[in-house]
């Protein structure tokens, strides 16, 4: 039995073949259709999500399997002071994978050394977010043909975003890629991030100005400034607008350059954006459940 707690749990070669199902996934749907009849997926989500939650609901739909679970803490016994331990030892008996998102990090990991079926971190905390960072390298190895050989622009919060956190740490991985970090210095990515980087010798910069580095960008990463990261509400009022992407900034922008977002977006991109071809976050929100359904077929050794 497999788990996904990071995503790292995958080598290089075994995210190629995780792809190259994604993508046939999307080529051939009506192949994998009823890959998973008979199976059952359990979303347990102590914290609220849209996209992540029914990505992966879409995802077992889709291979014709079932869903059970819960959306919020609230509405399960964790309310009552069920443990994680208990609940995942629980859901076992009922279902024959788990994807798990939970706001304490490390959270899915217990669950993991507890549970009797395959368990999915969906993200935990300001940790990481696997299968965030799985569809972040689909989209860009589908649209570009590659995951090396690019210069990378992180842009907003830095500092608590998993999203960032997790990508960076599977695209050292791939040849020839360049990080540019943009972040008022109050969210800056951390220091073991580039104290990491440094280490292995990766060329980084950081800037504060978004307009100071788009020229050079083959992929440009915006992220939300996350009001529940915040211990004060001046703080967060302070710095959510500080990077604004719109049509102005773009027309220094290499003509095709990406731009991604894990979303939700909440004004940090203008939706004039969205129509331009470079935009490809709603696209990246399809090859989520596209990677979801190679995933869940990869964890319950399905071969179709």
């Amino acid at each position: 039995m497999r788990h996904l707690m990071n995503p790292l749990d995958f080598s290089v070669e075994e995210l190629d073949k995780l792809f190259d199902l994604a993508n046939n996934i999307e080529a051939n749907p009506a192949k994998y259709a009823h890959a998973c009849e008979g199976k059952k997926l359990a979303t347990c989500f102590y914290e609220p999500s849209t996209r992540t939650r029914l990505s992966f609901e879409a995802a077992m739909l889709n291979l014709g399997g079932q869903v059970l679970g819960f959306s919020d803490a609230a509405s399960s016994s964790a309310s009552k002071g069920e443990s994680v331990s208990d609940t995942i030892r629980i859901i076992s008996c009922y279902a024959d994978i788990c994807a798990m998102r939970h706001p304490k990090e490390g959270a899915p990991m217990v669950a993991a050394e507890r549970s009797g079926i395959p368990v999915i971190n969906a993200g935990d905390g300001g940790h990481q977010h696997p299968t965030q960072t799985l569809t972040d390298l689909l989209t860009i190895r589908s649209l570009k043909g590659r995951l090396g050989g690019f210069t990378v622009g992180l842009c907003g919060d830095l500092k608590f975003g998993r999203t960032v956190h997790s990508l960076i740490n599977a695209l050292i991985r791939y040849d020839d890629i360049h990080f540019i970090f943009i972040s008022p210095p109050e969210l800056k990515v951390p220091d073991y991030i580039t104290d990491m980087l440094t280490e292995r010798g990766i060329i980084y910069r950081e800037v504060i100005r978004l307009e100071d580095c788009m020229p050079d960008l083959d992929l440009l990463y915006m992220t939300r400034v996350q009001r529940e990261r915040f211990f004060n509400e001046e703080d967060y009022v302070r710095l959510k607008d500080f990077y604004i992407l719109d049509k102005a900034k773009l027309s220094d922008a290499k003509s095709d350059m990406l731009i991604l977002h894990p979303l939700p977006r909440v004004n940090e991109i203008s939706i004039e954006v969205d129509d331009d071809p470079r935009a490809v976050y709603f696209k990246q929100a399809q090859y989520g459940v596209y990677v979801r359904m190679a995933l869940i077929l990869t964890l319950l050794g399905i071969d179709v």
